[in-house]
């Protein structure tokens, strides 16, 4: 009995000793905010994302869940040369199992389809026989990007968020949206998101956004923490069976999605911009300099008229507060909208939001708390009647300094005014927030009440808010 609890104490022990030292592995690699460099400051003009005439490419907005995901087997469809797909979350989930079926299938055609995952989520959700009857494919090669490692937590919280869907630099959707049920397909989502597509009528042209997504991705693919993942299982039984799974339902896909045998004109459901530009973090997977935030706050310092935002999480530190109160102090009018406490499906976002409301309301900023049901997961931005801003990147410190973020810029007054339509519909079921406690909700409507589960837990986690960092 002795003996027993000795080892019982010795196991304590290592448990306590490897605790310690992944949080301080953790804290010495992440607790300092590295600062924007004064190259990239002085490389930075606002008038870069401007252009005085149409491009040769075209843009729309995808605001529907469904639509996301009949667009993707489309474009996957349309694929002659090569498909690139990178997310930061995938799934064999129903809608999932469809984008692997396309996959699998524009592989069998002689397609090169290159996937690059996050690593969290290729060990927590790409571990079935479905991800290995695709990555063991020929003309398919899976990446993922910083695989977890408990011996070298000063790599560990650099994650991977970008989402997007390229297609023979012809063709990408990118946004917000990882790949499975909930954000795609018209069943059971709990989610709302969206894309910009864009379409590149002259593919030749390497002066577009399209050759720059392209260059980004690829800088990302060669990181060396970015790893060949599950291309060995293919001759296992259960794997060939998935395979086979996923041929026929592919096969199945005119009964069950019968627009995409529709002859269909990407032209026209397009419209015209005069520039489009790409906003990145650093690739790298050690704590980033703030590069995509310091650009956003110096496009909306220079609106004349309106900045509006939406994110679904705000959770700040002083820096990022003081870029707010920068573009509150020009003329134009500044507002935000991200989801209440009860209707925020993040709960490390909703308890942050709960306790730091004050500090985001003495910037000077409008917010408005969306109250619609379904948690709100768009992250975009207008400014005045020209630019739309739709990407990965929260208004949050984890976007800000530790993921591989990406977000679209698009000069289009059209594309604009189609994302001001999508925003105003949203803000029709938000509150104007009056001051910490008051909220002023539109006639017809009230304020959610929160469940006492989500109140326990939002509670629960105001206890280790000193973590907001990595949240």
């Amino acid at each position: 009995m002795k003996r027993m609890r000795e080892k019982i104490w010795i196991f304590i022990g290592l448990v306590i000793l490897l605790v310690l030292y992944e949080a301080v592995g953790i804290f010495i690699s992440y607790g300092r905010h590295p600062e924007v460099s004064d190259a990239y400051k002085q490389s930075f003009q606002t008038e870069k994302f401007y252009g005085k005439e149409e491009s040769s490419e075209r843009a729309v907005i995808i605001e529907d869940n469904k639509e996301a995901l009949e667009h993707r087997l489309r474009l996957i469809e349309e694929a002659e040369q090569e498909i690139i797909l990178s997310t930061f979350d995938f799934k064999s989930d129903e809608s999932g199992k469809d984008v692997q079926a396309a996959l699998l299938h524009a592989a069998q055609r002689g397609v090169q389809v290159r996937i690059i995952v996050d690593g969290f989520s290729a060990i927590t959700h790409m571990r079935d026989d479905y991800f290995s009857a695709l990555s063991s494919s020929d003309h398919v090669e899976f990446r993922a990007y910083n695989l977890p490692n408990p011996l070298l937590p000063w790599k560990t919280m650099g994650r991977m968020h970008d989402k997007y869907l390229m297609i023979d630099h012809k063709f990408y959707m990118l946004g917000g949206r990882n790949t499975y049920d909930y954000f795609l397909g018209g069943k059971g989502y709990q989610n709302y998101d969206r894309d910009v597509l864009v379409y590149e009528m002259e593919p030749e042209n390497k002066n577009t956004s399209i050759y720059e997504l392209y260059q980004y991705f690829e800088k990302v693919w060669q990181q060396k923490e970015c790893v060949r993942f599950r291309d060995q299982d293919g001759e296992r039984k259960e794997v060939r069976k998935a395979k086979k799974e996923l041929e026929e339902r592919y096969q199945g896909f005119c009964k069950r999605y019968p627009k995409l045998e529709e002859a269909y004109s990407y032209e026209d459901i397009t419209y015209p911009v005069n520039q489009i530009s790409i906003l990145v973090n650093p690739s790298h997977v050690y704590g980033k300099k703030p590069e995509i935030f310091y650009s956003l706050i110096q496009l909306m310092e220079g609106a004349r008229s309106e900045v509006r935002i939406h994110t679904p999480y705000v959770i700040c530190n002083s820096y990022m507060y003081d870029g707010f109160r920068q573009i509150c102090n020009g003329t134009a009018k500044v507002s935000m909208m991200t989801n209440s406490v009860a209707n925020n499906g993040n709960p490390f976002g909703a308890s942050d939001y709960a306790i730091h409301k004050e500090e985001l309301i003495q910037t000077g900023i409008q917010i408005y708390e969306y109250e619609g049901g379904v948690s709100y997961h768009g992250k975009s931005v207008t400014i005045d009647d020209d630019l739309a801003i739709v990407g990965s990147f929260n208004m949050d410190m984890r976007s800000a300094y530790l993921d591989t973020e990406i977000m679209l810029v698009v000069h289009s007054r059209e594309v604009t005014a189609q994302l001001n339509d999508y925003m105003d519909s949203y803000e029709e079921q938000a509150g104007k927030v009056l001051d910490k406690y008051r909220v002023e909700m539109p006639e017809g409507m009230e304020r959610q009440k929160i469940s006492p589960k989500r109140e326990k837990r939002v509670r629960l986690l105001k206890a280790f808010n000193w973590l907001r960092f990595l949240m």
